[in-house]
């Protein structure tokens, strides 16, 4: 076997990339306590980039070889010792343009800019996103000055929130500041203060949640909470958190508890998703969260006052896990300024809270 044919029969699941054509290829063997399983969910569950959908489709294209031999069906059953080869054919991102995007500038000098991110803003560009982002509106707005350490499609990108998350965000107009960023992250020197309203309310009020994510085995757009001890692919992850108001106790309520509440949450670490899912893990998802999320005991809920049946109005149509970058405070790469900022949660945010404080 040649050294370019034993590059593209990968013995474990990391896949190779053929040099000319830019392709992937995953090489995955049947053990035996996968016999019996469906094809396209046994291979969603190995490969880790890609959703069922995508392989589903791959396969359903030709995409697939077993012993050599195409295969089309997805819903084939496995038999050990059999080894399916997924070849992925490779995607080529525009390169992103600049777009008169309004910005909400908090700061701004030769080697960086913070950002107030509006809810509903995808950072970078990425499928089904290639326009319309923070990227595009800062490609306008700084011109060739943005780091490029963060590649075409997200250049001086030194971290994110997730689309429908507001609040601060920093990003290098230089490479020595991107690099003096990404350390301080590293670090973590990086102070990140979040707001979030959750259902119910953390016992006790003060507290750290220490708990590893990976990627969801069952659904591949979420994280997961794992066992670090034996999960193959943990990222450490810890969330400090304090309950600052609870609402809805006496009033509409869920039965022996509050109905929600504001919890300031502090990341040690910056995984994606991190607080959404810590919190659920903990037992009070955000409110709105389409991922994490749900509506516990809403059918209960006891409305007395038009009070209580505007809060409940509020609660039930907002529709983005209620979370806000509030806080974010740092030394500056380059001059060693301690900087630090701060910004009031966005409209929605602050009516939700405030029909929740009226109960």
């Amino acid at each position: 076997m040649t050294s370019d044919e034993a590059a593209l029969n990968p013995e474990n699941d990391n896949p190779a990339t053929d040099p000319n054509t830019g392709e992937e290829v995953y090489s995955c063997l049947v053990e035996a306590d996968h016999a019996g399983a469906r094809l396209d969910k046994w291979l969603s569950e190995r490969i880790e980039p890609l959703a069922r959908t995508r392989i589903k489709a791959l396969i359903e294209a030709g995409a697939l070889t077993r012993d050599g031999a195409v295969i089309t069906d997805p819903s084939s059953k496995l038999r050990e010792g059999e080894r399916y080869q997924l070849t992925v054919p490779a995607t080529t991102a525009p390169e992103p343009e600049g777009e008169d995007i309004p910005l909400n500038v908090i700061f701004e000098d030769a080697d960086l800019i913070v950002i107030n991110k509006p809810a509903g803003l995808v950072v970078h560009p990425a499928a089904g996103n290639w326009t319309g982002t923070l990227v595009n509106a800062l490609i306008y707005h700084c011109g060739d000055s943005l780091s490029g350490i963060g590649g075409v499609a997200r250049p001086g990108i030194v971290h994110r929130i997730d689309k429908d998350t507001s609040g601060l965000l920093v990003v290098a107009k230089n490479d020595a500041a991107h690099q003096g960023l990404t350390a301080a992250f590293s670090a973590h020197e990086i102070t990140r203060l979040y707001q979030a309203i959750a259902f119910g309310a953390p016992r006790p009020g003060v507290g750290a949640i220490n708990a590893a994510l990976a990627r969801s085995l069952h659904d591949r757009k979420k994280m997961a909470v794992v066992d670090e001890r034996t999960h193959f692919n943990p990222r450490h992850a810890v969330t400090h958190y304090k309950l600052i108001e609870s609402y809805g106790r006496g009033r509409a309520k869920l039965k022996g508890d509050a109905l929600a509440s504001l919890i300031e949450c502090q990341l040690e670490t910056g995984r994606t998703h991190q607080i959404r899912v810590h919190l659920a893990h903990l037992g009070h998802p955000l409110i709105g969260d389409p991922l994490y999320g749900r509506r516990p005991g809403l059918a209960g809920l006891r409305p007395i006052d038009d009070a209580a049946d505007h809060a409940i109005a509020i609660l039930a149509k907002f529709r983005r896990q209620a979370l806000h970058a509030k806080v974010l405070g740092f030394t500056h790469p380059i001059t060693g300024e301690a900087l630090h900022f701060e910004c009031e949660a966005p409209e929605d945010f602050q009516e939700l809270r405030g029909a929740l404080k009226a109960l």
